[in-house]
């Protein structure tokens, strides 16, 4: 049984504790799929998730705005990555991949999110580039101004739901100035002409991924979202939403894997008796859990203290993700050590976590970029 001890921390309303209980119960009816067609089970997951009503959160509703709910987003990423990563991958690129216009799109760029938390059409955040993956400021992605329209330039890579999305929230360098400054986003659908997926991605966890080529892609002045010159901003806003959620991934990750490294302990025996009589053992499965306990109230003190108002929570997101995401790693490493063989075994739910996981440190914001991150604003606050 998954320790649920942490849902009567202060940090959580009975909206949300009544949700962990919902979302398991649905999980275990409909999780895992079938994940040999990843694309066909991305859109099955989307369609599944946004017709139980479980995609509601990821994008604000335009008929009655308000802000996102960070804790709602973490729960339930949590909740589904202990169940099934893909499923966590389908809900999360829904919300990350509408977040700019969540924060700052039009009422007519917002007719999209009734799709998209409606689970009728599939989002993604186009940032990263061949040159520029965490240095975004460097992007290279052209765009220039046509009349009333934009046209687009350049290459995107490691784009989530590359390939299968319905739209694509991408950012382009309109030289309004130097740097950070001269970026802008766009609301590019996936069938405009010129957009193209000039390679489909293959990684150790299968997951939907493309680099797309943009040649001369032109969308009209009403797919800028927000102002020329403040896409760094509006992208920088979105992952200081989105950041702790990733690490209440890893945290779902790493409760599994405690579970089931628990599980094991107890009806595997070695030299006579079970596992869980070993101090060795015993010492594994302490740390285990004191790195999850720990993991916990780094991500939900990070959302928390976003819904509570706070205008950014960059320290906090940063270290939530930072700590969660390399700790998940370890003890995710220490489950696949416990079960020896199986633990390495394809197909092993052991095994499949030791593979998603790694990622995590790596996308919206690496391991060692996140350490600059919390270094800059350790220092700039004293």
């Amino acid at each position: 049984m998954p320790d649920r001890s942490f849902l009567s921390w202060p940090f959580f309303e009975d909206r949300h504790r009544q949700l962990a209980e919902q979302l398991d119960a649905w999980c275990a009816k409909n999780l895992p799929v079938d994940h040999h067609d990843v694309d066909g089970a991305c859109r099955e997951l989307v369609a599944k998730l946004g017709r139980d009503g479980w995609l509601q959160p990821t994008a604000l509703d335009p008929d009655e705005p308000g802000p996102l709910d960070v804790r709602t987003l973490c729960i339930t990423r949590e909740t589904l990555a202990r169940h099934d990563g893909l499923a966590d991958f389908a809900f999360a690129m829904q919300g990350l991949g509408t977040g700019a216009l969540t924060l700052f799109g039009t009422p007519d760029q917002q007719r999209w999110l009734a799709k998209t938390r409606a689970g009728q059409a599939i989002s993604a955040f186009a940032l990263s580039e061949p040159r520029s993956g965490s240095d975004v400021a460097n992007m290279e992605m052209s765009v220039v101004r046509d009349g009333d329209d934009y046209v687009l330039s350049g290459e995107k890579t490691w784009i989530s739901n590359g390939g299968i999305a319905d739209l694509y929230v991408v950012f382009g360098r309109t030289g309004e100035a130097p740097g950070a400054k001269g970026i802008s986003a766009f609301i590019v659908p996936a069938d405009a002409k010129g957009l193209g997926v000039a390679e489909r991605l293959e990684v150790i966890a299968p997951h939907p991924l493309a680099r797309l080529s943009f040649d001369n892609v032109r969308v009209p002045a009403s797919a800028l979202i927000g102002k020329p010159g403040v896409g760094f901003r509006i992208a920088m806003s979105v992952l200081d939403v989105f950041r702790s959620t990733v690490g209440a991934a890893a945290l779902g990750f790493a409760r599994r894997a405690l579970d089931e490294s628990v599980k094991r302990a107890a009806e595997r025996k070695l030299f006579g008796a079970p596992m869980a009589e070993l101090q060795m053992v015993q010492g594994h499965i302490a740390d285990m859990a004191l790195d999850v306990d720990a993991a916990a109230l780094l991500i939900y003190r990070a959302a928390w203290t976003k819904d509570m108002g706070a205008a950014r929570v960059t320290r906090e997101a940063a270290m939530a993700k930072l700590f969660a995401t390399d700790k998940a790693q370890e003890v995710i490493d220490k489950a696949v050590q416990l079960h020896g063989g199986d633990g390495v075994r394809k197909g092993h739910i052991v095994e499949s976590l030791y593979r998603e996981i790694r990622a995590l440190r790596i996308y919206e914001g690496a391991s060692d970029v996140q350490k600059v991150v919390i270094a800059r604003q350790v220092m700039g606050a004293a």
